[in-house]
């Protein structure tokens, strides 16, 4: 007797009837159900993959040909440093409003605002507003006292407050907008509680909006100060890496078009206005512009080279939240302006096929649910059926291509490379369901969850070896979809190591740990609670 019959024999021959009764059922409903079923998800998987594949390999070829030969932001558009004018004085210069969201950042406050405040530029050409959104009054006080502060050494610096959260981000700035002094502005700069901006990020940036009429957006890159931090945040850096060094250098570089971060960009005003202004219909808000922006004709700039520095989430918990937002919104954003998108008559046929196709339903839709369910569902499924196959060009060959493409972002994370693998499979489980949850418009669609930032939390709470985590209670700790995703691929990979041929059992047994370790909370950077 072969192994393949054995392994169909092992429910019959329980030994109590609960195991009896569940292998009967298994035989009846596997030839007729399971089996097509999973073939069907074996064909959808690898057509997925194929796409992703396809995408990858046209950005990798884009970027090496915009490296070699392309060239640079200050060529492609014209971009002259600003100047004084002996005749009209500081008014050559344009309005510059500063607009910096904040909630509740009590670590990162003064970081944040610290910055802002030092940008180079005219004093009586730049508004720096403070929009708090805090519901802790301690923070409150403590955010206008820092403003008042820096007000007192002549910073023109305003601090605003609301009496409701409306539209979370996108209502805050939204609010920013409708203040008197705001309609003097000629451009905004976006950035969040945690970023630091250099001193010239406004000398680098501000010409290209006043030399080039058409640019709507300019954007600079994410500099991540505490991705040492933990494996974590070395993780998260491979994965934003190559989003910044890939995905938005093609888009600026080939339709001048890419999705807004949300911060460390600077817009020009009347787009924002031609463009409907903030809408808080998705948890994108800033993509939500974006697309809209370019369906009205304006162009953006990426400029890769003028970094900003900010950080990243290193709690677990924070970072599921963030992407949960980052992955749902897009989902949710694809929805409501699909239609919109085929019919707008402004842009280019070729610039609607890569918007919907490849920024949306490829990276932000695709790529979640294909990682997730072929990798983690359907690939440890076909050990339990051995009726049905997947080729190795699916199982092997394409995501290890996939997986080097993505990882030349961060060459010095090389070595890492089967963590991020793992990690990531882990982090596709919730970035699959809030796909779905965005898609579907259900549960969980409108959830906005600020990213805890740590600031220099850490470094006043651990002395410097302290490794050792605090105590939580157990509920806290848990993960359970982790832990039940980890406990099938174990028991997939235990059969596979018994009865199997395909040797699938090295890949479900190393993908089940990272799993367990994610359920059982080990993962990240752990905060003491005083």
């Amino acid at each position: 007797m072969d192994r393949v019959s054995s392994a169909s024999n092992i429910f019959p021959t329980g030994r109590d009837d609960i195991t009896g009764q569940f292998g009967l059922i298994w035989q009846v409903l596997k030839e007729p159900l399971i089996v097509p079923v999973l073939k069907l998800l074996v064909v959808v998987c690898l057509g997925m993959s194929i796409m992703l594949f396809i995408e990858r390999v046209y950005m990798g070829i884009v970027i090496v040909f915009v490296k070699l030969f392309g060239k640079k932001p200050n060529k492609m558009y014209k971009w002259e440093p600003m100047k004084d004018d002996i005749e009209v004085g500081n008014s050559a210069y344009p309005m510059v409003l500063v607009q910096i969201p904040m909630y509740n950042e009590k670590e990162v406050y003064q970081l944040s605002i610290g910055a802002a405040c030092g940008l180079s530029w005219p004093s009586d050409r730049i508004i720096i507003q403070i929009l708090d959104d805090s519901t802790d009054p301690a923070i409150k006080s403590l955010v206008e006292l820092e403003c008042q502060r820096w007000a007192s050494k002549g910073i023109n610096i305003k601090y605003e407050i609301r009496d409701n959260r409306k539209g979370y981000k996108a209502g805050a700035l939204k609010e920013g907008m409708k203040h008197s002094y705001v309609k003097q502005c000629d451009y905004v700069a976006i950035f969040d509680a945690d970023f630091q901006p250099e001193p010239n990020y406004l000398w680098r940036t501000i010409p290209f909006l006043v030399h080039n009429p058409e640019i709507a957006l300019v954007q600079a890159r994410w500099k991540f100060v505490n991705s040492d931090e933990c494996l974590m945040t070395r993780m998260q850096e491979m994965s934003l890496d190559y989003h910044f060094t890939v995905e938005q250098e093609v888009g600026s570089a080939t339709y001048a078009f890419f999705g807004f971060n949300g911060t460390a960009g600077v817009w020009r005003i009347s787009a924002v206005n031609e463009a409907g202004g903030w809408k808080d219909r998705t948890t994108v808000e800033d993509m939500d512009l974006a697309v809209r922006a370019s369906l009205k004709g304006w162009k953006f700039v990426y400029v890769g080279d003028l970094k900003v520095k900010n950080e990243l989430p290193s709690t677990f918990k924070a970072y599921r939240y963030q992407q949960h937002r980052w992955s749902c919104g897009p989902a949710n954003l694809f929805k409501k302006m699909a239609i919109e998108i085929v019919k707008n008559k402004k842009v280019s046929l070729w610039k609607k096929c890569y918007v919907i196709y490849s920024f949306f339903f490829v990276r932000k839709i695709v790529a979640h649910i294909v990682t997730f369910v072929f990798y983690c569902v359907v690939l440890p499924s076909t050990v339990l059926v051995p009726e049905v196959s997947v080729p190795k060009w699916g199982a092997v060959y394409i995501p290890s291509i996939v997986t080097l493409l993505n990882a030349v972002g961060t060459p010095r994370s090389l070595h890492l490379m089967v963590f991020w693998i793992l990690f990531e499979n882990v982090m596709s489980l919730h970035r699959t369901k809030a796909t779905f949850i965005g898609l579907l418009e259900i549960g969980r669609v409108n959830e906005w969850v600020v990213t805890e930032k740590l600031g220099d939390a850490l470094k006043g709470k651990l002395p410097a070896k302290a490794t050792k985590k605090p105590r939580m209670r157990i509920g806290e700790r848990l993960h359970w979809l982790e832990l039940c995703a980890g406990a099938y691929l174990f028991f997939c990979g235990c059969y596979d190591f018994a009865f199997g041929k395909n040797r699938y059992y090295i890949f479900l047994f190393l993908q089940s740990i990272a799993f367990f370790i994610a359920g059982f909370g080990y993962i990240g950077t752990f905060v003491p609670n005083s």
